[in-house]
């Protein structure tokens, strides 16, 4: 790897604001192409904060800083790789399910996400069956996330499954969900594709939902 894409790399592991846009333009700058760069650094960079999240060396204030020096890295990098036309690794739509306004977990699925080579388009919290059924209308993700904070609120899972599936769209679509009281028990129960305990997790299983 050049030296410049282990700086990338690092300054994402460290969550260095200060660093990562004049890293990024230096990259462009020695002609690293825009995927290079987000495969080599960036995503590599996300890689070793997941396993490092996934194994408690990191913690969620660090790892939402990886993942806004991330963020700052791809908004220089976004319109480069739409030029060159870049296939990401599909697209993954979140939100956080109706009558729950806990948005942290589902904001860090978000970003690692993101970091894993996906395009991301986040519904925000407090979701109702319609609105997920709606956005996966619109915008035909490959993977569906719902994240559910209350054991209250779990319920509403069930209903979004079975409102795709009176729609007509189940089968267009693999749903994951997470979230603290969330299980792979309930989500066999309800007829999820899958569960994830951790934003780390729910990334790998994005990519073997998508695989």
């Amino acid at each position: 790897m050049s030296d410049i894409l282990e700086q990338v790399s690092t300054a994402i592991i460290e969550g260095d604001l200060d660093e990562i846009v004049d890293l990024t333009e230096d990259a462009l700058d020695e002609e690293l192409g825009a995927e290079e760069i987000l495969n080599k650094g960036l995503m590599a960079g996300m890689d070793h904060v997941g396993v490092e999240f996934k194994a408690g060396n990191m913690f969620v204030p660090e790892v939402l800083r990886s993942a806004r020096a991330m963020q700052m890295s791809m908004e220089i990098l976004n319109p480069l790789l739409a030029e060159s036309g870049v296939q990401m690794l599909g697209k993954v739509l979140l939100g956080t399910v109706k009558g729950d306004l806990h948005d942290i977990g589902k904001n860090l699925v978000a970003m690692m996400c993101e970091g894993a080579g996906f395009v991301v388009k986040d519904l925000g919290k407090d979701i109702a069956p319609e609105g997920f059924l709606e956005a996966v209308k619109e915008h035909d993700p490959d993977v569906l996330g719902m994240s559910a904070l209350l054991t209250t609120t779990m319920r509403s899972m069930e209903s979004t499954i079975k409102a795709l599936e009176e729609a007509g769209v189940r089968d267009k679509v693999k749903v994951m969900i997470g979230g603290a009281p969330v299980t792979q028990a309930f989500a066999d129960q309800i007829g999820a594709d899958g569960y994830a305990s951790n934003a780390a997790s729910a990334a790998d299983l994005a990519k073997q939902l998508v695989s």
